[in-house]
């Protein structure tokens, strides 16, 4: 029998006790030994279909053996390619937490392949309802439905266990200080490529293409961070509004690919498509992360579905108020919090990131609301909270892992300890405020574009991930064009997104035809991206923002899978001089070895040859410490190491800074007297990217609103 056709229904299989271990369901060859860990349960039954689209469960075996929490039981004589489901018994008390009903089949939380996904219907809830589109009073809840959801519950399917065969891959292993990540959608960078094949556009596949290969390349993009490419699941509220959940921060399965990224008719080979779009990257030299959701699940609150968790054992895996064992603890904004102060929720977050490690090669993580994911003072003190143990962990320790450090009620920057790295909101905050605000931001100059470790003690910049844009928010095209967020698309009434922007039209709302206006936009991104790229943390860009993508003054466009996420890969004029600029820079801030080393160095304790100063307008030099208490006009900051092999020869990078709307002409310091000049770029023009040859310079004349890089020789037969 071909290991991927299920064994016929009317052929018995014999139920022995099996294993507690590992949980899920895993075929030896001879059968499948099924765990499951549901503390809170009475009894548990497997549910075999004949296949995906059975209305009605062919066989039920009850897993007879418990050790400890975990429910196990080996089905010798059943194959690969087997569909299948849990019954769970137990008290149905949602006063007290407790939401089982075997009326209800449910997923098995380590599913490693989706056979069906849910039908968003009234039989998928644990008590009666008659529309999806209308919440009930809470005592509706305590009743519990006792229709069978067979027709439309979730249902998994025992993998092949075949293996994947990783013939020379090997992990870039990139170090940091050379890190560039770029934020990404399987989807959205994929859906309009004219040169990826149609039927693998949107697809695993589709991203592992040469020409987006050789885009990211190009780019000087070194790290692609994937928004989430776990199964997700949209709300009803979104079913019913005739959106879905495009970025896919809504997880069902914690161990499957989303079927959404597979192939048309290939669905059943998502995991492999996976792995060789990782094994693509990492012979491209390219390394890729993956965006986790463990902090909740696409249950929702007390009134969601009953999918997954919530029927296997809610008061186990979700965190619930300790006054109101009805009701979910809410830290995500979404619903629910999964319980990573439970043994068994620890468990299933660092099996799942094992899984994608050690099966799929990835190369990192990037964690949702990481700050959910901190547990007690008391599991920290002896070791058993979660970052602890990702930390320690053999194989993920070795692994890139990244911190959204917050979540809707805390805000935890710096508790993510080394090896960790952190997003950093304040840089984007600041730095936007910086360039768009009416008053000067001089600690955006001295926290975050210093490289002097005495001015920055106890910041660890070189840990923080900095950005000006990411996919929660504007895009870069419409932090310069919009004041205000335009969400109606999202059908909240333009309630939902964050307020506070610090976003700047540059005199008009939208789309605008006003050629001075564009003009002032495109500077103003140049000047943004020119700040982020000589900042002293690692840079991050957002997909698209190379092209000028627009959501349309969108900024949670998390529910729109049209245009809003696509990437245009027929850019316009200003749009390809916008990519020809960033390319540049990004490639001059990876070659030029002042930047190298400053990188490199950051924050050591040692001696190191590399001198950083910073001077007025007048050009008189200005201690960083002291630039905090100084009105803002112009400041410029230098940059130099000595030679290695010539003490005489030094090269370093004299940066100006102008913020102000008025043009003046700079002086160059005289500590400058015996250098020569290079002039690598200036965002005031509209090619700004021509480097000059080298010649000595008295004056600059500074445009408003502009960065220029002038590169510094010492001559050697003066100095």
């Amino acid at each position: 029998m071909d290991p991927q056709t299920p064994l016929p229904s009317h052929l018995r299989m014999s139920l022995e006790t099996g294993s507690p271990e590992p949980l899920g369901a895993s075929w030896d060859g001879n059968g499948v030994n099924f765990s499951i860990d549901s503390p809170n349960a009475t009894k548990v039954e497997i549910c075999l279909f004949e296949e995906a689209d059975s209305k009605e469960e062919t066989e039920r075996f009850t897993l007879e053996a418990k050790t400890g929490s975990v429910w196990h039981g080996y089905l010798r004589g059943l194959g690969p390619g087997s569909i299948y489901g849990y019954r769970v018994y137990g008290p149905y008390d949602p006063k007290n937490g407790h939401r089982f009903n075997p009326n209800k089949i449910v997923l098995d939380p380590y599913a490693r392949e989706i056979a069906r996904l849910p039908q968003i219907d009234t039989l998928s809830y644990s008590y009666p309802r008659d529309d999806i589109k209308s919440k009930f009073p809470e005592e509706a809840i305590l009743q519990m439905d006792e229709r069978d959801n067979s027709s439309v519950a979730p249902l998994a399917r025992i993998p092949t266990g075949l293996s994947f065969e990783w013939i020379g891959d090997t992990r870039p292993k990139i170090p940091w200080e050379e890190t560039v990540l770029y934020e990404a959608h399987v989807k959205g960078m994929t859906i309009h490529h004219p040169k990826v094949p149609a039927e693998l556009r949107g697809t695993f596949l589709g991203l592992s293409c040469e020409p987006v290969l050789e885009h990211i390349q190009k780019l000087g993009v070194t790290t692609v961070e994937l928004l989430p490419i776990f199964q997700s699941f949209p709300s009803a509220r979104l079913f019913s509004a005739g959106l879905t959940d495009f970025w896919g921060y809504n997880t069902l399965s914690f161990f499957s690919p989303d079927l959404r990224f597979a192939r048309k008719g290939k669905e059943k080979e998502a995991l492999d498509d996976f792995k060789r779009m990782v094994q693509s990257f990492h012979s491209a030299g390219l390394e890729i992360l993956l965006d986790v959701v463990y902090n909740h699940s696409c249950e929702e609150d007390l009134y969601g579905p009953n999918l997954t968790l919530r029927g296997v054992d809610n008061a186990s895996y979700y965190l619930l108020k300790s006054n109101d064992l009805m009701h979910y603890v809410n830290s995500s904004g979404c619903g629910n919090t999964l319980n990573i102060h439970n043994d068994i929720t620890k468990n299933l977050i660092v099996d799942s990131l094992r899984y994608w490690a050690q099966e799929t090669h990835i190369d990192g993580f990037r964690f949702d609301l990481a700050a959910s994911l901190l547990g007690s003072e008391e599991d920290k003190r002896e070791g058993k909270d979660l970052i602890t143990i990702l930390r320690k962990d053999p194989v993920l320790s070795d692994l890139k892992l990244i911190a959204e450090p917050w979540d809707i009620e805390r805000y935890e920057k710096g508790s993510f300890p080394s090896p960790w790295r952190e997003w950093d909101d304040r840089f984007r905050d600041s730095e936007r405020r910086f360039w768009m605000g009416t008053s000067g931001e001089t600690n955006f100059l001295t926290e975050f574009l210093s490289f002097d470790a005495r001015s920055t003690l106890g910041k660890s910049p070189e840990r923080n991930i900095q950005y000006v844009t990411c996919h929660d928010g504007f895009t870069l095209e419409d932090l310069v064009s919009y004041n205000s967020k335009h969400n109606e698309a999202n059908l909240e009434n333009n309630k939902d997104g964050n307020d506070r922007n610090y976003s700047w039209n540059c005199g008009e709302e939208g789309k605008s035809f006003n050629i001075e206006v564009l003009r002032l936009r495109e500077k103003q991104k140049r000047n943004l991206i020119v700040s982020l790229a000589l900042a002293n943390g690692i840079p991050m860009l957002l997909s698209g923002d190379e092209f000028s993508r627009t959501q349309n003054g969108n900024n949670n466009a998390y529910c729109q899978d049209n245009e809003s996420n696509y990437l245009s890969w027929d850019p316009s004029s200003h749009e390809r001089h916008f990519f020809s600029f960033l390319t540049f820079l990004l490639n001059y801030r990876r070659t030029n070895p002042t930047l190298r080393t400053a990188r490199k160095v950051f924050g050591q304790k040692e001696e190191i040859d590399l001198t950083e100063k910073w001077f007025d307008v007048n050009g008189n030099e200005i201690h960083p410490n002291l630039l905090e208490g100084l009105p803002f006009r112009f400041f410029s900051r230098f940059l130099e190491i000595k030679s290695e092999k010539e003490e005489a020869y030094r090269n370093g990078i004299l940066v100006l800074i102008n913020r102000e709307d008025e043009p003046f002409t700079y002086s160059i310091p005289t500590y400058f007297q015996n250098h020569s000049f290079k002039k690598i770029l200036d965002t005031s023009e509209e090619i700004p990217f021509v480097p000059s040859n080298c010649y000595s310079m008295v004056h600059y004349p500074m445009q408003a609103r502009s960065v220029c890089i002038l590169e510094t020789h010492l001559r050697a037969q003066e100095g």
